[in-house]
């Protein structure tokens, strides 16, 4: 069952409706990063580029899942 989640992004108000084991692995991913839950979302639209953001939120966990860190690493450009 998909569970949806309000954020405001770039000033925008949007949702996003994921099944409720990715929002888990997305909570533990703000947590690692030291991020808010808003923060998280932020960084993620960011980084998307055109790829719709439930997509982007679902590859981003499966990405940590399979150990993969780097999202939350600090840029190299800073």
């Amino acid at each position: 069952m998909l569970k949806k989640r309000s954020v405001s992004l770039s000033g925008h108000a949007t949702s996003v409706a994921l099944e409720a084991e990715f929002w888990a692995v997305l909570d533990g991913i703000a947590a690692a990063g030291g991020l808010s839950q808003a923060g998280l979302m932020k960084r993620i639209d960011e980084r998307r580029g055109r790829t719709p953001l439930a997509s982007a939120c679902r590859l981003l966990a499966l990405s940590w899942t399979s150990g993969d860190r780097s999202f939350i690493e600090p840029d190299a450009i800073g």
